[in-house]
């Protein structure tokens, strides 16, 4: 069960490994981008190139799902406890934080937005609570100081999918560790509101702001009267778009203004001087 780009590694994974991937369930296909066009999800789109059967609906295909295991992999859906129940070895859940840090919808994005130098995948058993479930895996990765959430989701995804297949490897040798709870804290989905930056804070808080949502959904700040998204800042001053923060200056030095393709910042200053 998965629906983005991140399950779609762990996906290859398990087609790749001994084991027989027999079903896939996925979120319905919607209008995508600009165009509205109707488009299938990237786990869809996987597991059809491999003539794999999907499926969007867990009502009514209870049966697909009383198999050996079922792995899960942003979803994007609560799955109710009946299902739970349903695999001999229940569902397990690749998680993309070291549990129970970062329980939630983002973990990836929290994480770097809160200035942590470490990541990971948690291979966890699920339960009914929402990322509560007994551990069996764990890796951890190091988040380098200029590593964006974009960079961390790939690293992750590729973890998450030779970490699930060691799992399924080693199922009946694995111990479970229950999760301390008084340890966990929660990745609340990203809300349009909080993507704007704000200058009051200091320049390290702003630029882990602007990296934990590079590149999508990305910060944004008004410049001159025109909203412009942020892929990339520096502390201080350098070539680029310069702001004043709580502590000093920032740069801003790949950005996309509203209407216009991505693009260096000094090339955007550029433009609107008619140099």
């Amino acid at each position: 069960m998965g629906t983005p780009d991140f399950a779609v590694h762990s996906l290859n994974a398990l087609i790749a490994s001994q084991h027989e991937v027999t079903a896939v369930f996925t979120q319905p296909d919607k209008p995508r981008n600009r165009g509205k066009k109707v488009s299938f999800s990237p786990v869809k789109e996987t597991a059809l190139q491999h003539s794999i059967p999907v499926f969007h609906q867990l009502s009514g295909n209870e049966e697909l799902l009383a198999v050996d295991c079922v792995i899960v992999a942003a979803y994007g859906v609560i799955i109710p406890e009946r299902i739970l129940k349903l695999p001999i070895y229940g569902c397990l859940n690749i998680h993309a934080s070291l549990l129970p840090k970062y329980r939630g919808a983002a973990p990836i994005n929290r994480c770097i937005m809160d200035g942590e130098n470490e990541s990971g995948i948690t291979i966890m058993q699920m339960d009914k609570g929402l990322d509560t479930g007994d551990m069996l895996l764990k890796e951890s990765v190091v988040i380098d100081e200029d590593m964006t959430a974009t960079q961390l989701h790939d690293s992750l995804a590729e973890i998450g999918g030779r970490l699930i297949v060691q799992a399924l490897d080693n199922i009946d040798s694995l111990k479970p560790i229950k999760q301390d709870d008084n340890l966990a804290t929660y990745a609340a989905k990203i809300t349009k509101a909080e993507c704007e930056i704000d200058l009051a804070k200091t320049a390290e808080q702003i630029i882990n702001h602007i990296r934990g949502l590079a590149d999508y959904p990305c910060a944004y700040t008004n410049y001159e009267g025109k909203r412009i998204k942020i892929y990339r800042a520096a502390e201080g001053v350098a070539e680029g778009i310069v702001l004043n923060c709580s502590d000093g200056m920032i740069t801003l030095t790949e950005i996309q203004p509203e209407g216009k393709k991505r693009m260096s910042a000094s090339d955007y200053l550029r433009g609107i001087k008619g140099e």
